[in-house]
């Protein structure tokens, strides 16, 4: 039993006391593989660079491929001219110019052929009427209102107890119309336009187009806006108040507006408290509608014939001189 005891203290001396060998890397050996990682990484640069250097290659290879047909294209054409026979040439250069004096005529036929004549003057104002047509922004006010069924009160009462049908008809309401294809017509392909009726409520005769600007280049939207006005029967009174506040609805003001009516408005923001309105209270309307106005906005007014209004000629004259506008009373074979 002692000499187990003695072996075991004998192999623990042994553990305890034997010496753990450090291995010390080789410095030359890792100085080489260093070398060698920096030499992978020059390679990969060197290959980078040759990539780029052959893409530059071949965009140039294009370049320069391209340029070659086209100095031979140039070069048969010169060949070819300089073979053809002149007079030939002469020819077919008169006709080219024969063609383009056709389309300056059709051009011209289109811009002048509808108007009595061109007058070359300020801007775009038209010295047969007065007015002042284009802009970039440009909208027609239409009075909608019963009087504008007829020329006399008498009249203008007995057709607005007519059906819509009827009313549509009557001969004042189709020559204000007319008036409406007329302005829309002189208006630059560049403009923006827009048609509203007002009588009690004003409102665009193109449905679902409040407060936007329409595009006079486009054909439809311009048939559209005619189509309802065609539609539209006149009826109730006339708030002209309502039709200037309804320009604030528009992220733009206009730069020139068209008002079409035949008198003072019978009524401002609200209806009147009696049907018979004097003329003192036509004018209170008319001045009231005049602080809707946004400021800047030059008004046309074409005041269709009305009995009864004497004050209204003068009154709307005096607004086209103050807002820089225009005024006319047009007859009736106009325009």
């Amino acid at each position: 039993m002692a000499c187990g005891f003695g072996a075991v203290t004998l192999l623990f001396l042994i553990l305890r006391h034997s010496v753990i060998e450090e291995v010390v890397p080789d410095p030359r050996l890792k100085a080489e593989i260093e070398l060698l990682q920096q030499d992978v990484r020059n390679a990969e640069e060197d290959r980078t660079e040759l990539l780029n250097s052959l893409e530059r290659l071949e965009l140039e290879l294009v370049t320069a491929r391209g340029l070659s047909e086209r100095y031979l294209t140039d070069l048969v054409e010169v060949e070819e001219s300089i073979q053809s026979d002149p007079e030939e040439r002469i020819a077919k250069l008169r006709r080219t110019v024969e063609e383009l004096e056709r389309e300056t005529s059709k051009m011209e036929e289109v811009e002048f052929g509808d108007k009595v004549r061109q007058f070359l003057g300020e801007g775009n104002r038209q010295y047969l009427t007065g007015l002042v047509l284009g802009g970039e922004r440009v909208m027609i006010l239409v009075d909608g209102s019963a009087s504008m069924l007829a020329d006399t009160v008498v009249n203008a009462v007995r057709r607005r107890n007519m059906e819509p049908e009827k009313r549509v008809e009557a001969p004042k309401w189709q020559w204000t119309v007319r008036t409406v294809e007329w302005l829309l017509a002189q208006l630059p392909p560049s403009s923006r336009f827009q048609v509203y009726l007002f009588n009690t409520e004003a409102f665009p005769s193109l449905p679902g187009s409040e407060g936007e600007w329409l595009d006079a280049a486009d054909s439809l939207q311009l048939e559209e806006a005619v189509e309802g006005l065609l539609a539209f029967a006149p009826e109730g009174g006339t708030s002209l108040e309502n039709a200037f506040t309804a320009l604030k609805d528009f992220d733009e003001k206009p730069d020139n507006l068209f008002l079409l009516t035949d008198g003072l408005p019978t009524q401002g923001k609200k209806p009147p408290g009696s049907a018979m309105v004097s003329g003192e209270q036509r004018r209170r309307n008319f001045l009231s509608a005049v602080g809707q106005l946004p400021l800047g906005v030059p008004v046309n007014t074409i005041l269709f014939p009305m009995e009864g209004d004497p004050e209204a000629a003068a009154m709307f004259w005096q607004f086209a001189m103050a807002t820089r506008g225009a005024f006319i009373t047009p007859s009736r074979d106009w325009p």
